[in-house]
C-alpha cells in the first residue's frame, strides 16, 4: 500500500533558514542510488576522443576517476550534504555516437541516502570531459543530469519513469 506523503523542505527550518538534517534517530539501512548525464560533444572532437589523440590524455578514465573523487567528496562541496563512508562508487561513460552518457552508482551503509553523491559524481565526470576537451570543442553541452533509482531509508524504493 502506497503511503502519502506530504512534500517537506527538510533543509529548511520553521524559520525559513537553512539547516542540516539530524540523521541521528534514523536506522542505518543499505542506501543506493543511481544518476546519469550527458556530454554532448561535435564529431571531429569525438574522432579526437575515440582515437586517444586528445592532447589531455584519456578522456574516459579522467572523467571516470574525477566522478569517483567527487562522490567521495559531496560533503565537501554541497554545503548541508552529511559526510559519508562510501561502500562502493562506480561510474561509466558510455560512447554514444553524439557524446558521452554518464552513470553514477553509489552504495552505502548508513542513515541517510546517497543520491546528492551519485549526482556529483555524474556532474564532475562532465565537467572533467569538458575541461578535457574544450580545446578543441568549445561548443559541448552538458545536461539531462538527474536521479535515475534510489534505494532504501524512510521513502522507500524510487525509480525514474521514463
Amino acid at each position: 500500500m502506497a503511503r502519502k506523503v506530504k512534500p517537506t523542505l527538510s533543509h529548511v527550518s520553521a524559520k525559513g533558514s537553512a539547516r542540516m538534517v539530524d540523521v541521528g534517530g534514523k536506522a542505518e539501512t543499505l542506501r543506493e542510488a543511481v544518476a546519469r548525464g550527458f556530454v554532448e560533444i561535435s564529431r571531429p572532437a569525438m574522432e579526437l576522443v575515440r582515437g586517444g589523440r586528445n592532447k589531455k590524455g584519456n578522456v574516459v578514465e579522467t572523467a571516470r576517476l574525477a566522478g569517483i573523487l567527487a562522490a567521495k567528496r559531496t560533503a565537501d562541496l554541497v554545503p548541508l550534504c552529511h559526510p559519508l563512508a562510501l561502500d562502493h562508487v562506480d561510474v561509466t561513460l558510455e560512447d554514444r555516437g553524439a557524446g558521452f552518457e554518464i552513470e553514477a552508482r553509489v552504495r552505502s551503509f548508513g542513515r541517510t541516502g546517497v543520491e546528492m553523491e551519485a549526482l556529483t559524481a555524474v556532474s564532475i565526470a562532465a565537467l572533467t570531459v569538458y575541461d578535457m576537451v574544450k580545446s578543441a570543442d568549445k561548443t559541448m553541452v552538458i545536461g539531462d543530469i538527474r536521479l535515475i533509482e534510489k534505494k532504501g531509508g524512510r521513502s522507500g524504493h524510487y525509480v525514474r519513469k521514463t
